[in-house]
């Protein structure tokens, strides 16, 4: 057999199983399970062989199935991602010895807002708006994934622009940015646990800057 036919052999063998309607469910969320972040439709639809419209119906199909479980399916753009229940954190804190996580600092949050409404922007438009220094809190912001570079703008000097990332609508709870509310509410959804941002992706960020 020659190093050909054998490579077709094994590349058969790896080859997945045409999937029914309730196995394709299953794969979708075991997926979803393995991957551990926002995985885009159209990564899963390839993987599973169908269609990026296929793979969003089985979004919708295992998120209605989720309702009054301990975890829950959210949409971020395209894609999506398992996540626990805000009500269960501190059970999940607790089992797991993860220590309490903070809310963003009202700087953060004033950043953000300056960023998502108005994306693309530099640092010296941030600090012109909020009037300070935003260096410390531009660059927390960056770590902790919640905003990046997206280029540079095309003036002397080409300063950095800064937008959002799908990190950004996932702790919001936003599918997209269109579903951005007023800044003013914006700014009350990072401060308070009334279940409008997803609390699961907040705890995970380290702690509020000053």
């Amino acid at each position: 057999m020659t190093d050909t036919e054998i490579r077709s052999e094994l590349l058969a063998e790896e080859a997945p199983e045409a999937l029914d309607a309730a196995s394709m469910l299953e794969a979708f969320e075991a997926i979803l399970f393995a991957a551990g972040h926002v995985l885009s439709y159209e990564t899963i639809a390839e993987a599973l062989g169908v269609t990026e419209e296929e793979a969003f119906a089985c979004a919708e199909e295992l998120s209605s199935r989720y309702e009054g479980r301990g975890i829950q399916l959210i949409r971020v753009e395209a894609g999506c991602q398992l996540v626990t229940r805000e009500r269960y954190l501190p059970y999940i804190r607790s089992a797991l010895g993860v220590k309490r996580g903070s809310h963003l600092s009202r700087a953060s949050l004033e950043t953000l807002a300056i960023i998502a409404y108005n994306q693309p922007v530099t640092r010296a438009y941030i600090d012109e708006v909020r009037g300070v220094d935003t260096g410390y809190v531009v660059s927390s912001l960056v770590e902790k994934g919640l905003i990046a570079a997206c280029g540079r703008l095309d003036v002397p000097g080409r300063p950095m622009l800064f937008g959002t990332t799908d990190a950004f609508l996932r702790v919001f709870g936003l599918e997209s940015l269109s579903q951005l509310p007023p800044a003013e509410q914006f700014l009350a959804r990072g401060e308070t646990s009334d279940g409008s941002a997803n609390p699961d992706a907040i705890a995970s960020l380290h702690a509020s800057d000053t």
